[in-house]
């Protein structure tokens, strides 16, 4: 592992495991699968996987910041909850011309010719002004 240059570090916590993949300075990729929830170990598992990819012991000092280039993250335990239809109530506020993004999605479907389009059940209620 190198000790200088900046990285650039994807994250995926999940609910379950948090997985990350890392770029270092001079371009090799690197792996790190983590538990997300390990109490007894760690105290937040991406920061762990960034301190062990890193090389920066558990118990030091911060990481340091002109380490890392970039941190992109991003949560399936968020996208599992609303799908699943699990956690507390939230609001979603759009720019007006947005109303209707998430029933659109992607168009994914099926039958992408198909003249009677079958939609899915909408997620949220939807409430307008």
């Amino acid at each position: 592992m190198t000790t200088t240059g900046r990285w650039d570090f994807w994250i995926d916590r999940g609910g379950t495991f948090t997985d990350v993949v890392a770029r270092d300075a001079e371009g090799r990729l690197h792996v790190e699968k983590l538990l997300s929830e390990n109490p007894e170990q760690y105290a937040d598992a991406p920061l762990e996987a960034i301190r062990r990819l890193l090389g920066v012991p558990q118990l030091s000092a911060a990481v340091a910041a002109q380490r890392v280039r970039t941190i992109k993250m991003g949560t399936t335990v968020a996208t599992n909850a609303l799908l699943e239809r699990h956690g507390a109530s939230v609001c979603l506020i759009v720019t007006r011309g947005f109303r209707d993004l998430l029933e659109i999605g992607t168009q994914d479907r099926p039958d992408i010719f198909a003249l009677k389009i079958e939609s899915r059940r909408r997620l949220p209620p939807r409430w307008s002004k």
